[in-house]
């Protein structure tokens, strides 16, 4: 070998050297990191007078409650003391302005509306027991307050339809313990009852007439760390607890394992003379799989991570959210939960409100807790169970979260972290596209990208996913997904009529899902009409071939000019295309409107036949269009649960034949589900196919679709380089977006304003 290839090998060997060290020193190099994008790229710039719609600060609350201690002349007592012969706080939360008040705030200059509360005080300790709805303000340093109870709902408010306070249902449980007492045979028998191993869910309604107070409470296996809903011992028990005094409260009826007892005596003195049998139920484990959400397997590899190369392309200030040509408010109601407020479209109102009314659940079973229940989650706090959602499972890791403070049952504020979050979304399928390989060769497409506003409600057993989602094309979808335990019956006789046995002793029950909605949409304006755009088939003869005929679709157009041509029952067919139409055109001619179409697989509403039905009348409808009031702001009511059979708000008046053209409308819609559980509602109820709800899409409102101004297309032709990032911005992204999210440390605080077991 001579030395000229003795010094060629060298440099090789040497060159190979050096670049497995660039490789060995680069492999560990973090990228870097996503750069957060500027607020100049960003459209659209905030406003504070979006504070107009805004929740109470926890500073606004406290001074409210120092103002009604002050003012009210009666003793307070805090409401997570109070007995039901207390005066109390039940919860506080904003008074909003008028609508009137509002708009001519926000578009004509009128000075700022003043700040109010709304304060609910039961008022237990007094002859005439009731409950009193204030208007306390102005805020943040109230000096005046007016009794609105009258004005609002017609009259006073019987002290019965009040909400259960936490504290109540802690005396009913201490109640019941007590009477266990009576039944120590039995219940070591069936159920190795050692004082401590039971747990109570409520029933609701509480009776069968107006001032009825009597609830079954259904006993189940006190499950540490897992879901108590699906452990029935085959015990419920009627409480009568209509009394302000609880000494005076007592046990009506006892059903165990499909029979009826006058009470715990009777029970026990059955059992012990062998006249009945107890079904023996086993204690659940602590390592009991059945119903346990605890994981079975290890973690594996970290699942795909949405993140945004350049940070956050919407902008969140106070209670005001931009994204692209998108602006709205939002809130969040300590009862009905999350609503949205002023929602604009470059620039223009396209819905004044946005909220979410009730969610009902309608229960059947061979066991009286069960076949008497109807949950109306708003007299529970459909906002004020928005606990706190849980990063990279409820929504993507790297969302914006924000903080919900509330008051209730307190004098306290509490606060709810991260309860809601906002994010954008790649939905992974195209808005829109084309590919082209006739006449022009070319490719032209949009990624369907959304904004999404969640928050997540616990209502006992069920979770309820609140989303509101907009898009570039100005659509709006409003969609709720269930998931959660199921609630159970203990298994017995005929039980498989009303569910599917899903454990050794656990019915799932049958029920509907039905969630109300209220929309106030302003087309163009708050002058909107109701029309119906439709198809028909007209038979007609060819025009170059008279003997032959062809069926042929044609357009119907109707204007809908009453409020009773503007209901459609839940089953009912209603217009493929119907929308709020404005008298104001397009650039063609058509009138500027936004669709409604809803996506809904409810089960039968509840019949009209049922003393109660007139509570919930608004489940009825799939839609109804009502000329907006601001004497019927809500579609129902907190106190509507505990008396149903006189309801504090009914719907069905709403309905009353007036005119709605040319008019300030609302669209109230419901949405839902029929829910037979099934052994893969064990552990929990899915998400997948429980998804429900409905969109608001432009029809003629705009000239052409609005997402061509969106910075997401792209389009190419065959002439032209796709690889280059001049031609498309696509192609730039292994420049543009090659960096690391900085994510942000897990932390959860979920559990902080609980009492737990």
């Amino acid at each position: 070998m001579n030395l000229k290839t003795v010094l060629i090998l060298l440099v090789l060997a040497l060159a190979t050297i050096f670049a497995l060290v660039c490789v060995l020193l680069t492999r560990g190099v973090k990228p870097t990191s996503c750069e957060p994008q500027t607020l100049s790229t960003l459209q659209g710039k905030h406003s504070d007078q979006s504070l107009v719609f805004a929740d109470l600060t926890p500073e606004e609350m406290v001074q409210v409650v120092t103002y009604l201690q002050e003012n009210l002349g009666v003793p307070l007592v805090d409401a997570s003391q109070a007995n039901p012969s207390d005066n109390c706080i039940y919860y506080i939360d904003v008074q909003l302005p008028t609508k009137a008040e509002v708009l001519g705030f926000l578009d004509h200059g009128d000075r700022r509306p003043p700040r109010q509360a709304l304060a609910v005080v039961y008022f237990g300790n007094q002859p005439d027991p009731n409950v009193t709805e204030y208007v306390v303000g102005p805020l943040p340093k109230p000096t005046t307050h007016r009794d609105l109870t009258v004005q609002k709902y017609g009259g006073k408010l019987p002290y019965h339809r009040r909400p259960v306070t936490e504290k109540e249902y802690k005396a009913i449980d201490h109640f019941v313990y007590q009477e266990f007492s009576k039944a120590p045979s039995l219940l070591r028998e069936c159920c190795d009852y050692d004082g401590t191993n039971f747990a109570t869910l409520t029933t609701v309604p509480r009776g069968f007439q107006s001032g009825d107070r009597a609830t079954w409470f259904v006993l189940f296996q006190n499950v540490n760390g897992s879901g108590y809903y699906l452990h029935p011992v085959g015990l419920e028990v009627l409480v009568n607890h209509s009394s302000l005094d609880i000494s005076q409260w007592r046990i009506s009826q006892v059903f165990y394992n499909g029979q009826y007892y006058q009470d715990m005596e009777q029970l026990e003195s059955e059992f012990t003379e062998g006249h009945m049998k107890s079904v023996k139920v086993k204690k659940v484990r602590p390592d009991e799989e059945f119903g346990s959400m605890r994981p079975r397997v290890v973690p594996m590899a970290p699942g795909p991570l949405q993140y945004e190369p350049r940070g956050p392309r919407y902008s969140i200030q106070n209670n005001q959210v931009i994204f692209q040509s998108w602006s709205f408010a939002f809130g969040m109601d300590v009862n009905t939960g999350p609503r949205l407020f002023d929602i604009k479209f470059k620039g223009e109102r396209i819905v004044y409100e946005l909220s979410l009314q009730e969610a009902l659940a309608v229960y059947g079973s061979n066991c009286p807790g069960g076949m008497v229940t109807r949950y109306m989650d708003g007299s529970f706090g459909i906002g004020r169970f928005a606990c706190e959602l849980v990063r990279g499972v409820d929504c993507p890791y790297t969302a914006t979260y924000v903080d919900r403070h509330y008051l209730v049952e307190s004098e306290t504020p509490k606060v709810n972290k991260n309860s809601l979050c906002i994010f954008e979304q790649d939905a992974s399928v195209p808005l829109r596209r084309h590919y082209s390989n006739l006449q022009s060769l070319y490719y032209g497409g949009l990624a369907k990208y959304a904004l999404v506003l969640r928050a997540i409600s616990t209502l006992i057993n069920y979770d309820y996913v609140w989303d509101f989602i907009f898009y570039q094309n100005g659509a709006i979808e409003v969609k709720i997904h269930a998931t959660g335990y199921i609630s159970s019956s203990f298994y017995y006789g005929t039980g498989t009529d009303h569910g599917s046995q899903v454990g050794e002793h656990t019915l799932g029950t049958i029920h509907n899902h039905l969630i109300s909605y209220k929309v106030d949409l302003d087309v163009g304006g708050t002058k909107n009409s109701l029309v119906a755009h439709d198809m028909t088939f007209d038979t007609m003869q060819a025009p170059w071939s008279p003997e032959h005929q062809i069926q042929r679709p044609r357009l119907t157009k109707t204007v809908l000019d009453t409020e009773d041509k503007a209901v459609f029952p839940l089953h009912s067919k209603i217009p493929r295309y119907i929308h709020f139409a404005t008298n104001h055109k397009n650039k063609w001619g058509n009138q500027r409107g936004y669709r409604i179409q809803i996506v809904s697989f409810a089960g039968d509403p509840l019949p009209e036949a049922s003393s109660m039905e007139r509570s919930i009348s608004w489940g009825r409808y799939k839609l109804a269009v009502t000329k907006r009031k601001e004497k019927e702001p809500t579609s129902t009511s907190i106190y509507n649960q505990n008396d149903p059979w006189t309801p504090t708000v009914a719907f069905a008046d709403f309905i009353d034949n007036e005119t709605i053209v040319n008019e300030d409308l609302v669209a109230w819609i419901s949405v839902g589900f029929l829910h037979v559980p099934h052994t893969e509602d064990i552990p929990n109820t899915v998400t997948v196919g429980n998804g429900v709800g409905f969109f608001l899409r432009p029809y003629n409102y705009f000239d052409e679709d609005p997402s061509v101004h969106s910075p997401d297309g792209i389009y190419f032709r065959s002439d032209q380089d796709p690889s280059k990032c001049e031609v498309n911005h696509v192609a730039c992204l292994s420049k543009t977006a090659s960096c690391s999210p900085a994510l942000p440390s897990f932390t959860y605080n979920g559990f902080q304003n609980q009492t737990g077991p």
